[in-house]
């Protein structure tokens, strides 16, 4: 394999996610009522080496606007309000009188006091002071750092409570973005008409997504759909049954939703005790130095402080932002949770490493399951984590793990997805979806190194992958020979031109399958579902709003949604993956 950028589907917003790393600090979630760390606990700030106190702060001021007249409330005024939904960025969505106000850190069902902070026509953003009436969902945080990282958006409410939210907040965004009709069973008619009082208008949809608030988080939604999985697996359900709407079955969860995350991206600084590695603050660059991470593998953490520990004993330097200057900018850790193996990543600004048998001669001693180390170098001044060469220190150059019974090698830089467990979840329901009885032939658009494709190849008889992205297919083809599958082939090209061609050849699709990114599937795309006519459709979205939006285009063009499926990829943070399955019309299910 080259050592060129494997990044797939451009789909580093799964890797994003609850990135260690790469989050920012957010406002206060646990206000005055709640017991918080102290100050060691929670992590020293230190400002790069080198850097100013101007390199940090804006520049210059920004100009006020002028208030705005007639609005019933005002900038820094102090009001009690009740929270009575939470919109697609985790913020509490309350009302003084009839005027929106979004809390960060407030959670549906509570009374809070609150400071507005800034005010639009529309809405506002007000701080929250006081929490005067909990939710039976708020939990105190466990992360000592919780409320200055922002890579998890969530903690502080239950895990009962982010799985009932993530599934209604796709269903807010079918009903209000596609149009479409959603089955709504008991549990759910108490929280539909709570969620009627969130909808803050279309205009103000617009401006900031509001569309996607939530009623109540109840934990009973999740149990909704049993009956419904096994009716259908059982062939009871007929059209009548469908036509009532579009079933939204509970969130899959994780059994133990800690601790989760096969990789790490650590930006390195330094301190007058060494290097120092975590995140960085909020609109800043300041790095917190971070040793735990409680969506991280262990031993990810374990390998970051070993190589910050060895790094600050050899002397290397950090790289400074703003000089340009330093060797090491960030420590990428993979961990392969099925193998054990782990693979180290050192970002540098140059090829030279300084002691550089000595250092790895160092972490190897330390960390013995590790069975790669790898040299990147980026010389440019960017916020790109990687450059463009990659090189093997010690070791291979790739470390193998299995989702299933699929085994694929993982390169310092090809694209994988973080949360294993779930993503086997998350395949399996795309397979079950797919309906495959090993006769089919069934096209995976947006492919990328071929993680579904290779997923559906166990099930079918044919299997044909598109993805545009020429690094993200070799590494395809190579884990289809990894795993000697014959009956997949992939194609380097845009879904919307390789997909009419291979019409032309006479490939007939019987089943397509689509895993956009968060913009969701090209347009063009979509026109070209509809001319090809697959019997069935699978839609895996990480974005419930652009699901909505494709999933009314293709029901316009002949297709009906019979089931969508949440699945909690990144529990504590407010991003939901899902998977649609849609038929031709007037196909019983």
């Amino acid at each position: 394999m080259s050592n060129t950028n494997r990044s797939g589907r451009g789909k580093n917003r799964r890797n994003s996610a609850a990135s260690q790393g790469q989050g920012n600090a957010s406002a206060s979630r646990q206000p005055s009522q709640s017991s918080r760390p102290s100050p060691r606990q929670q992590g020293k700030e230190v400002r790069p080496q080198g850097a100013s106190l101007s390199a940090v702060r804006p520049k210059g001021r920004a100009r006020e606007s002028a208030p705005i007249e007639g609005l019933p409330v005002s900038k820094n005024e102090e009001t009690v309000i009740d929270i009575i939904g939470m919109n697609h960025d985790g913020e509490g969505v309350g009302r003084a009188n009839g005027y929106t106000l979004f809390v960060q850190g407030a959670l549906p069902g509570e009374t809070v006091r609150v400071r507005v902070m800034k005010t639009k026509k529309q809405y506002g953003y007000a701080k929250l002071l006081e929490i005067v009436k909990a939710s039976p969902d708020r939990v105190s945080a466990p992360c000592p750092i919780y409320d200055q990282c922002g890579g998890c958006q969530i903690q502080h409410m239950s895990y009962a409570g982010q799985l009932a939210w993530k599934r209604q907040l796709v269903v807010d965004n079918l009903q209000r973005i596609g149009k479409l009709n959603v089955m709504v069973e008991d549990a759910e008619t108490l929280a539909s008409k709570a969620q009627d009082d969130t909808s803050v208008g279309e205009a103000e949809r617009l401006e900031h997504d509001a569309n996607q608030t939530t009623g109540p988080a109840t934990s009973e939604v999740q149990m909704i759909g049993s009956n419904r999985i096994r009716l259908r697996l059982e062939g009871v359900m007929n059209e009548e049954d469908t036509e009532q709407g579009i079933r939204v079955l509970p969130t899959m969860g994780m059994d133990e939703p800690w601790r989760y995350r096969n990789k790490a991206q650590v930006p390195i600084g330094a301190a007058e005790g060494g290097l120092v590695g975590g995140f960085y603050a909020k609109g800043s660059h300041r790095i917190i130095d971070m040793e735990s991470c409680l969506i991280q593998h262990e031993h990810n953490d374990e390998v970051v402080a070993k190589v910050k520990e060895i790094g600050s004993h050899f002397g290397i330097s950090a790289y400074n932002e703003e000089t340009g200057r330093g060797l090491l900018r960030h420590v990428v850790v993979k961990k392969a949770f099925r193998t054990g193996e782990m693979m180290l990543v050192l970002v540098t600004n140059g090829r030279d490493i300084p002691y550089k048998d000595e250092w790895i001669g160092s972490i190897r001693e330390a960390i013995p399951h590790v069975a790669s180390i790898c040299q990147n170098v980026n010389k440019k001044q960017t916020n790109v984590i990687f450059g463009d060469e990659t090189r093997v220190l010690w070791g291979r150059d790739v470390i193998y793990d299995y989702i299933g019974d699929v085994q694929f090698a993982i390169s310092a830089r090809s694209f994988y997805q973080v949360n294993p467990v779930q993503t086997e979840v998350l395949y399996g329901k795309t397979v079950e979806y797919a309906e495959l009885s090993g006769k089919e032939t069934v096209i995976d658009a947006y492919c990328g190194i071929g993680t579904i494709s290779l997923f559906l190849a166990q099930h079918a008889d044919q299997v044909y992958g598109v993805e545009i992205v020429p690094e993200a297919i070799e590494d395809a083809r190579s884990n289809a020979l990894l795993n000697e599958m014959r009956n997949v082939k992939f194609e380097v090209g845009a879904s919307e031109d390789v997909i009419p061609r291979w019409k032309e050849q006479g490939i007939e699709a019987d089943v397509i399958v689509v895993d956009p990114p968060r913009k969701g599937c090209d347009p063009r795309l979509l026109d070209t579902i509809l001319e090809m006519k697959p019997e069935r459709v699978v839609y895996v979205s990480c974005n419930p709003s652009t699901l909505a939006r494709d999933l009314r285009v293709l029901e316009d063009g002949g297709y009906r949604t019979v089931e969508v499926t949440p699945v909690d990829m990144f529990p504590h943070t407010v991003h939901v993956e899902s998977v649609a399955m849609l038929v031709k019309n007037h196909t019983q299910v």
